[in-house]
């Protein structure tokens, strides 16, 4: 013989299956902190994967007013050559396909200095789009999480990391436009040992990618940066609209978990 809850049990146990399908759990609000601060970091590398192609190194070494090789390579040596030391740090090869390379003269194409620092480049490179890979996988995890679980906590995420991203952006072109040799020197003391990444005007990976390359290479993947989080600010603008749906969602979405519990 079972004995029925009093009032004030049941109106406990009310009281809290309307706190449990009110509250508002941590585990989502830390998923959005996640995946804003993971997505300035995959927009860039996207940005640099995207420049980092044969097109534009095309694009690039044929636009008007591309500085010329005062030293002999022809338009299409620098673009058979460039496109051997792009694909050197994007594939799985050894130095040597590098080091191998010789001019129609007979002689070493890159020094022995050269080819180590693209062997350096290529593991930053390498290391870089891995970590950004694993970002975004984790991203993605975290958004089908809070799709399901917490209405607007994907569009809120997404916000959020466009708005870091704009302020990044804002801070390194400012560096970048007073002081673009200081920053450039920064940037590269950062990923690679002093002494290992500065050449001669006359070697060969400063005649394939000169500082010209490097000042357009800047501007191109920040511009990609900067389109990618104008659009994502466009489409996740937290309008009044957009809350007002969120928050409806949410509230059925809480209605149907506190049907669940009264039914339990």
């Amino acid at each position: 013989m079972s004995v029925p809850p009093s009032d004030s049990d049941a109106a406990r146990r009310a009281a809290a299956r309307d706190n449990a399908a009110t509250a508002k759990p941590a585990l989502p609000r830390f998923l959005q902190v996640v995946v804003a601060l993971f997505f300035p970091i995959i927009v860039v590398a996207v940005a640099i994967r995207a420049v980092a192609t044969s097109s534009f190194l095309w694009l690039e070494y044929h636009r008007p007013g591309f500085p010329a090789d005062r030293f002999g390579f022809s338009l299409d040596d620098r673009m058979t050559y460039g496109s051997y030391a792009l694909d050197y740090v994007l594939n799985f090869a050894p130095p040597r396909y590098l080091g191998d390379l010789v001019t129609p003269e007979g002689e070493s194409l890159f020094l022995e200095s050269e080819v180590g620092h693209m062997a350096d480049v290529k593991g930053v490179l390498g290391l870089s789009f891995f970590l950004a890979l694993v970002l975004f996988v984790l991203s993605v995890l975290a958004c089908i999480y809070l799709a399901r679980r917490y209405k607007g906590g994907v569009r809120r995420a997404l916000f959020s990391g466009a708005v870091l991203t704009l302020v990044g952006i804002a801070v390194l072109t400012v560096l970048a436009v007073l002081a673009w040799e200081t920053f450039f020197t920064q940037v590269h003391a950062l990923f690679f040992a002093d002494g290992t990444w500065t050449f001669r005007l006359d070697d060969t990976l400063i005649r394939l990618f000169p500082e010209q390359f490097w000042t357009d290479s800047a501007v191109t993947v920040a511009a990609l940066v900067l389109t990618a989080t104008i659009l994502t600010l466009v489409l996740t603008w937290p309008t009044k609209a957009r809350r007002d749906r969120s928050r409806r969602a949410q509230e059925a979405a809480q209605e149907r978990y506190r049907k669940a519990l009264d039914a339990s």
